[in-house]
């Protein structure tokens, strides 16, 4: 990983959007700071579309997309779930009437039963592990608490993956949660899906003109994709685990990297510019 200072100048005046996790990139001790708040506003104010994409529920991620005025996110679009649903904002930045998903009604209907049955079976095998707290708010995945609220050590967090992927779940793990779905969902085939959804074109063909910042194994395939791509300097303790690496990395852990990330872009547009 390259200090963030090694970005160069004309790359950064390309940028045209920001994909960004949300915890321990956007968040410190669970909430965002005002630094990354006003990061996330500098970006939209600038013209760039800012998409956060999370590991967390879409039922977590509703305050953030339709809070009362002046408390939602300034952003065009959350996924969620790992990708699998998103909140897309509507005309003149009011929330849109639906959520979008990839998934027809049935099949996370008779997904959800199954994972319930994977939940009962990981209490089973691995006590002392349990559902994460925002599991009220998911409807396409399942995750289980291993940093957020509880701590268990790296080999417990295997063993739940053992168990996940035995029953046939896709599996990751966030820097708080370990996921599980049925359906082959991950933030960048998430970040695809959206940027069609919302913009009518093609991310893969554009990545020259897109960000990705954030911290830990479920951004991997972000990493592994992304033309440019930051971690906030937390990363530093999943480095060993990780396959695919940020290309840079900020000098600021969680909500102040990010905000030393949107500052680079946007002084580099303050000195030459650039359109969507």
């Amino acid at each position: 990983m390259l200090p963030l200072t090694r970005w160069p100048l004309p790359a950064r005046r390309g940028v045209a959007g920001v994909f960004t996790d949300i915890d321990d990139t956007l968040t410190t001790e669970g909430a965002i700071t005002p630094d990354a708040l006003q990061a996330l506003a500098g970006l939209k104010a600038a013209g760039l579309h800012v998409i956060p994409i999370t590991g967390r529920p879409i039922g977590w991620c509703a305050p953030f997309m339709a809070g009362a005025a002046g408390t939602a996110w300034p952003v065009d679009a959350m996924v969620a779930e790992n990708g699998a649903v998103a909140f897309v904002q509507g005309p003149g930045g009011q929330p849109g009437p639906t959520k979008l998903y990839q998934q027809d009604a049935a099949t996370r209907h008779a997904n959800q039963a199954r994972m319930r049955a994977v939940a009962a079976q990981v209490a089973a095998e691995v006590p002392g592990v349990a559902l994460s707290r925002d599991s009220g708010g998911r409807e396409t995945d399942i995750a289980f608490d291993y940093a957020e609220f509880d701590r268990h050590p790296p080999e417990t967090v295997q063993q739940v993956l053992a168990v996940l992927q035995r029953a046939g779940l896709q599996t990751t793990v966030s820097s708080i949660h370990i996921h599980g779905c049925f359906g082959d969902f991950n933030k960048w085939q998430g970040a695809c899906w959206i940027v069609r959804e919302l913009l009518g074109r093609d991310l893969a063909q554009e990545l020259d003109r897109w960000v990705f910042v954030g911290d830990s194994g479920n951004d991997q395939a972000m990493f592994a994709h992304f033309t440019h791509s930051v971690g906030v300097a937390n990363i530093a303790r999943f480095v060993p685990q990780l396959t695919h690496l940020p290309r840079y990395v900020a000098q600021g852990e969680r909500g102040t990297g990010f905000a030393e990330v949107a500052q680079a872009l946007l002084a580099a547009r303050a000195e030459g510019g650039a359109g969507r």
